[in-house]
């Protein structure tokens, strides 16, 4: 037989053949084209989701807070917000941007495109964090008057990354029912109260401080330029650099922090407006605020860059730190001012007093404490947990977060409540 010779026919049949049978054809090529259209959906779905969410207005936010948690007779009755309101209604609303905003909750998703992102769900957990430092101050200043703030904290306190039942979402809808019932309360004069006092708000700044401080030293550890740091009052030589896989992730998390302290202190100079009064503090909380929203700015580069000195990359860990320092000592000195400062609360029979009738109304007698220190030791230490076991925090992130490990509830199982505490 020759070599060259023809092959005979039916012996030798190409492997492609049997794929192009009317019996294989339909499956593989349907299948090829329903992945390309799933990625191609989740791509697009992903950067949707990704966009953070736009400011509310705390006003606004209030009256539709009222509206649906008020009774229709209370409003009448109260047409006005009650003091302790506009802070109330502002958490709720910060609570809920995080269920419905585009995508909902995306830190605890299993599937794409939930799945692969990083930067939307590091923001949530700079959100979350706020939220849970205001609902722990709250609590805690309102001890014996209400359980609405503790229950509230207590439902904030779950695992950020949990998605089993009891989820995260279903948790954090529970922290918003409690803290609806409590502006019910308000609205309807139901003997609710709302302590307005300076201490409370000196230890929660105070918290705020913390939690700014630990931020700054994160963001400032991926900058190579020791000289820099200086300016930023930070010691170097104990930073750990920063991964580069997680430059981005401390970045968000630093605007998701920002954006909810932005809100929070716009609500805060409404219903303690008598306090800031009384301690000057009224500009200062203003630069406060600013600071925030500056770290708010549009970012025009698709991703964090991680420049040096004058180059032609930006640096956007160092610009965020820049205004993360500055928000610090604005927190601190605003502490300071109302440290001590007390004004006399409003009877509860009247359903709550309007914040804005502080303003309008004379001066209501004020008396400054003397010999009460702004960080007093008996004030608890500001709250800095976070969870960077679960995606590999620097060590100095931990040891900052290790002072907060006395502030968490029992039966807390949250990943960055456990690892921290045992290192601070």
């Amino acid at each position: 037989m020759s070599i060259f010779g023809k092959r005979k026919a039916g012996h030798s049949p190409r492997s492609t053949e049997v794929l192009e049978r009317p019996e294989y054809g339909w499956i593989w090529k349907p299948l090829l084209i329903l992945v390309v259209l799933y990625l191609l959906v989740t791509i697009v779905l992903g950067i949707w989701w990704s966009r953070p969410p736009a400011s509310f207005d705390v006003a606004q936010a209030t009256a539709v807070q009222r509206d649906e948690n008020a009774e229709e007779g209370a409003r009448a009755a109260n047409p006005s917000a009650a003091r302790g309101a506009v802070v109330t209604a502002t958490l709720m609303t910060t609570v809920d941007t995080l269920l419905d905003k585009p995508g909902g909750y995306l830190r605890n998703d299993m599937l794409p495109p939930g799945l692969w992102l990083d930067n939307m769900p590091n923001w949530e957990y700079g959100v979350l964090l706020q939220a849970r430092d205001l609902a722990q101050a709250l609590a805690e200043r309102d001890i014996g008057a209400n359980s609405a703030f503790e229950e509230a904290h207590q439902q904030l306190m779950v695992d950020s990354r949990d998605w089993l039942y009891p989820s995260a979402e279903q948790r954090l809808e529970r922290a918003v029912e409690a803290l609806g019932g409590y502006l019910h309360d308000l609205s309807a004069g139901n003997g609710a109260s709302f302590n307005a006092n300076g201490d409370g708000l000196a230890r929660w700044l105070d918290r705020v401080a913390g939690r700014l401080d630990v931020l700054t030293q994160r963001l400032s550890a991926s900058v190579t330029e020791r000289e820099t740091l200086r300016n930023l009052d930070i010691d170097a030589e104990e930073l750990t650099a920063t991964p580069w896989y997680r430059i981005d992730d401390v970045f968000f998390e630093a605007r998701g922090s920002g954006w909810a302290l932005m809100h929070l202190l716009e609500a805060v100079e409404r219903d303690f407006a008598a306090v800031l009064d009384a301690a000057g503090g009224n500009e200062t909380l203003q630069r406060l605020v600013a600071e925030l929203d500056m770290t708010q700015r549009r970012i025009w580069s698709p991703v964090i860059l991680n420049g040096s000195g004058f180059g032609i990359f930006a640096n956007h860990s160092l610009v965020m730190a820049n205004y993360t320092a500055r928000a610090r000592d604005l927190a601190a000195e605003l502490s300071a001012n109302v440290s001590g400062v007390s004004v006399d609360e409003p009877s509860p029979a009247g359903g709550g007093q309007d914040a804005s009738a502080d303003q309008e109304a004379p001066e209501s007698p004020m008396t400054r404490e003397e010999g009460t220190a702004p960080g007093d030791a008996s004030a608890e230490e500001p709250a800095a947990s976070q969870e960077g076991e679960a995606q590999g925090a620097t060590p100095e992130a931990g040891d900052a977060s290790g002072s907060a490990g006395g502030n968490e509830p029992p039966g807390v199982t949250e990943e960055e409540a456990s690892a921290p505490a045992s290192e601070g």
